[in-house]
């Protein structure tokens, strides 16, 4: 396999398959590469720039240039090429969405704790959506702030209104679901908004080859609602499953007159445990260079591309992660 020279990221077995896009993403999210150093990311970039202009290969060949490859999409943009800022990149996502879902799960009842864990979680998804979005072209600060301040309002509204009811009405397990339930009403509502833009004036349109035809609305949004599902999937194993393992311990003798400190020390590792496999899961749910016919398309735009090439009949959009 050779390292494809179009935007977006490609892993070596290929992307055709869910499996290999896990094991692409596995490598491509690994927490490991957050230390990586400024001068090994950029000589990473600099194999990869030179095996796409030239074709020349590093020492130790292909799997000197894969593990370059791997390095460079774990901290660079797939379209603006810029290198993203550390917490924003999926690689980041386990060390960062362990402490904060661990922070979360242990302190979810009271209304100043649901706040300030919600607000600390939308800080974090912000900056991510943000470092992740599709497209090259800035994004307005007044966007930003928008999407921050109402997923922060839907994920503490839907987490104290949740708490209310089940507090009198559910057994004490499904109290310990409301920090899940309220993170994915903030995840419908923050990425669309982080990623509005897009909604406006469309993501970018290539063929094959990475040639751009125009820009799609109609792609972005089968983009926005691909990631937006997929975030979902990435916190549900960790936020799901680990209430039911702490309703468990909790019964053990060690675990008797914990405090809330140790729960969320326990609850953290659980949750990273999760993510370990969860984050990759997420992101190998659907190939980020999505696929659509020409049909599907605006009619302006699909008139466009018949008339620049009446062959082609699917194109294709980064999906970002």
């Amino acid at each position: 396999a050779v390292v494809s020279t179009q935007s977006g990221h490609y892993g070596r077995g290929g992307t055709e398959t869910f499996l290999s896009r896990y094991r692409h993403f596995f490598h491509l999210t690994d927490p490991l590469n957050c230390f990586k150093s400024s001068g090994q990311l950029d000589s990473a970039k600099q194999i990869v720039q030179a095996y796409k202009a030239d074709g020349v290969l590093p020492r130790g060949g292909q799997d000197a240039l894969w593990d370059a490859k791997y390095l460079y999409d774990s901290a660079f943009h797939p379209e603006t090429g810029e290198k993203q800022n550390l917490i924003g990149r999926m690689s980041c996502q386990v060390p960062g969405g362990m402490i904060i879902t661990g922070i979360l799960l242990a302190f979810y009842k009271s209304p100043l704790e649901i706040f300030l864990g919600q607000w600390l979680n939308q800080s974090f998804n912000a900056l991510v959506n943000f470092t992740n979005r599709s497209g090259d072209k800035p994004l307005p600060k007044c966007i930003i702030v928008a999407a921050y301040i109402t997923a922060t309002s839907a994920a503490t509204g839907t987490a104290i209104g949740f708490n209310k009811i089940v507090a009198t009405r559910a057994p004490p397990l499904i109290g310990r679901f409301v920090p899940f339930t309220a993170v994915a009403a903030a995840n419908a509502v923050n990425i669309p908004l982080m990623r509005s833009q897009e909604l406006r004036e469309g993501v970018v349109i290539t063929d094959l080859e990475g040639n751009k035809l125009g820009t799609s609305q109609i792609a972005a949004k089968k983009a926005i609602s691909t990631v937006t599902f997929s975030r979902i999937c990435i916190a549900a194993p960790g936020m799901l499953m680990t209430p039911v393992i702490m309703q468990h311990l909790e019964k053990q003798k060690f675990m008797k007159g914990a405090g809330k400190l140790k729960s969320c020390g326990i609850q953290t590792l659980l949750v990273g445990l999760f993510l370990l496999g969860a984050v990759p899961m997420g992101c190998a749910l659907f190939p980020q260079r999505q696929s659509v016919t020409v049909d599907e398309l605006e009619e302006e735009l699909a008139a466009k591309i018949r008339e620049r090439n009446r062959t082609l009949t699917t194109v294709y959009y980064n999906k970002g992660l």
